[in-house]
């Protein structure tokens, strides 16, 4: 799960540098997605610098996930946003719920191994 919590926060960078680019943004709104991704990629390097401690990294990374989805989804039925900010934020909002997924799935499996192996 570090890497694909890496590979989340490299995506989450680079959408908020296009977005801020070629929305000719002068806001640091627009680079919230890669402030997010920041914290992804040093909850992602975490985990592989301590691999006793991933779960607890990989637990951080999955309520990141929810805040940024949170965050995503409140600001655009609040603000009702359009353009580039509405693009940013649904691809925000998808990308961590994707991210979600697949660490609520790791997550069982983990657990699953857990009980067989005692």
């Amino acid at each position: 799960m570090s890497k694909k919590s890496i590979t989340v926060g490299i995506v989450l960078i680079v959408l908020g540098v296009v977005v801020t680019i070629v929305s000719d943004s002068g806001s640091a709104t627009s680079l919230i997605p890669a402030f997010i991704g920041i914290v992804f990629i040093g909850l992602g390097f975490g985990g592989n610098l301590k691999p006793d401690l991933s779960h607890h990294f990989m637990h951080g990374a999955a309520a990141l996930s929810l805040i940024a989805i949170l965050g995503s989804l409140g600001s655009l039925i609040g603000r009702g946003s359009t353009g580039w900010a509405l693009f940013s934020q649904l691809m925000t909002t998808i990308i961590c719920l994707l991210f979600m997924v697949t660490a609520i799935q790791s997550f069982k499996a983990a657990r699953i191994a857990r009980e067989e192996n005692q």
